[in-house]
């Protein structure tokens, strides 16, 4: 955490993890700013970390309060954490006020106790000359204004004062106001905006955007952020064009001879590889076994397991000669079960990031696109966000397994929603029925990398993973689930299927 220095302006690091990225360093020092947003959505926790950061870098921090007390800024600071001992913090709630003989109090507006309130706040900063200021809130010097005019009038005077202070002041508003409070965003020099949102199911949903800031360059959209345990931690909008690196893309094996030769050669580091199909039919191991090849040559990867149960996954994988624990011991694998009702989009965009800048991932496992899509508000949103994150993904040089389930099992099956498009490598899985068993077929539809084979071949899983056949050029429909067979009168699924390796 650092104070940086941006041609003749000073910046203030804001202490809070991921805003300072989306600001480009932090805010300019000795300004005006506003943090507005509904109760609830993290402006008191964002202002009370605003202040720490400084504490940490000696800077005086004063919290002045017009509707929560000391106590109860204390007991939030204590469910982060924090001590508040290193910042001064001034109540403007007097116990005196709030009598039967109190007439004028600061919660019932009129032109003495403005006055008294804006003397009070210039009084104390003049004491304590901090350097950084929180006021929490603008809804109580709305109510006492009474009216627009007089309202625009104090807070220009209260921003004018704080200049020659040389304060860098945050000041909070509920949004109690009808509308948006548009002069008092002519007045701020920049202002961060804080949502929050219910889904249909799951936990709410926050994030908060940058509305203006003058003079400096920032992040413009949506960020997601989570209030934890520490203060708020935001998840900055993945820019994929800023992620650039320069990579080898000569092909590496997915740890089948077969498999490599449908492909055209194996995968290309810096595309992504979608193994779409019906629920059953091997996609997860097909991806496990790509996976457990880059293992095996010392790379690492990272799993994103939205799907199955984690203590599955590696049982199964186990049984199939595809032992994963091994290498979540050494370190090379990380996997993470993710519940999408409890995980934002931006929070699972940045732990890609992590895992791929922090921890070297060469290839990062998402499984399955079906779970990911119901963490999103729509489908739009869905594809526009996983477009960003396979082309940073294909910046950074790795190789990306992608699972999409499909409904039903033979004949017509389905699709949620269609990111074949999007994807370098689509690869379809399906069922298929010869001489009375239920058979399973491999097929590379498209690659945007190498010359692939346009057979179909029959797959088996197995006690060493899978196990490839020669192509299927006996046989007609596969595809469709329901072949007919065009050889010599030889049934070529009698028994174990000629060709196998």
């Amino acid at each position: 955490m650092k104070r940086l220095s941006n041609g003749n302006e000073i910046r203030e690091a804001t202490g809070i993890s991921g805003l300072d990225s989306v600001l480009g360093g932090g805010l300019t020092a000795e300004r005006l700013y506003i943090v507005e947003g509904t109760p609830g959505t993290g402006k008191t926790t964002l202002g009370l970390g605003f202040l720490l950061a400084g504490a940490k870098l000696g800077q005086p921090g004063l919290y002045i309060t017009l509707a929560e007390t000391e106590k109860e800024l204390l007991a939030v600071g204590a469910t982060h954490g924090w001590s508040l001992d290193s910042i001064s913090v001034l109540e403007m709630v007097p116990e005196e006020g709030l009598g039967d003989d109190q007439e004028q109090t600061l919660l019932h507006p009129s032109e003495v106790e403005l006055g008294e309130t804006i003397r009070a706040i210039m009084k104390k900063v003049d004491e304590l000359q901090p350097v950084r200021l929180v006021i929490d809130s603008l809804s109580e010097l709305r109510l006492l204004a009474q009216g627009p005019v007089r309202y625009r009038r104090q807070i220009l005077a209260l921003k004018h004062f704080f200049s020659t202070r040389r304060c860098t002041v945050l000041v909070l508003d509920d949004k109690s106001a009808a509308g948006s409070d548009l002069q008092l965003h002519s007045i701020a020099h920049g202002v961060i905006a804080l949502e929050q949102a219910l889904s249909g199911f799951g936990a709410q949903r926050r994030r908060l955007h940058v509305v203006k800031m003058r003079g400096m360059q920032y992040r413009g959209g949506y960020h997601d952020f989570e209030i934890e345990r520490g203060g708020l931690k935001v998840f900055p909008r993945l820019a994929a064009a800023e992620h650039g690196v320069v990579f080898s893309d000569a092909a590496v094996s997915t740890g089948s001879t077969e498999f490599d030769a449908l492909l055209g050669g194996g995968l290309a580091p810096g595309t992504a590889t979608l193994l779409t199909g019906p629920a059953g039919v091997g996609k997860t191991t097909t991806l496990v076994q790509c996976m457990v090849a880059a293992l095996k040559r010392g790379e690492k990867a990272a799993y994103f397991l939205f799907d199955e149960r984690l203590p599955t996954l590696l049982k199964r994988s186990a049984a199939l000669g595809l032992d994963l624990q091994p290498h979540i011991d050494s370190g090379a694998l990380n996997i993470r079960a993710i519940d999408p009702a409890e995980l934002s989009p931006g929070e699972f965009a940045t732990e890609v990031r992590e895992a791929v800048e922090q921890n070297g991932a060469r290839v990062v496992a998402i499984d399955s696109l079906n779970a990911y899509l119901q963490s999103m508000p729509n489908e739009q949103f869905m594809v526009l966000q996983m477009h960003e994150m396979l082309t940073y993904l294909g910046q950074r040089g790795v190789v990306t397994l992608l699972i999409l389930g499909m409904h039903g099992v033979t004949g017509d099956i389905r699709v949620d929603v269609d990111l074949s498009y999007l994807a370098d490598t689509a690869v379809l899985l399906r069922f298929f029925e010869a001489a009375g068993e239920v058979r399973q077929a491999i097929s590379v539809i498209k690659t945007r990398t190498f010359a692939h084979e346009r057979t179909i071949r029959e797959f088996k899983i197995g006690a060493n993973g899978l196990r490839f056949s020669a192509p299927l050029t006996d046989f007609q429909g596969v595809l469709t689930g329901v072949p007919s067979f065009s050889g010599d009168g030889q049934t070529l699924l009698a028994g174990r299927p000629a060709g196998y390796s």
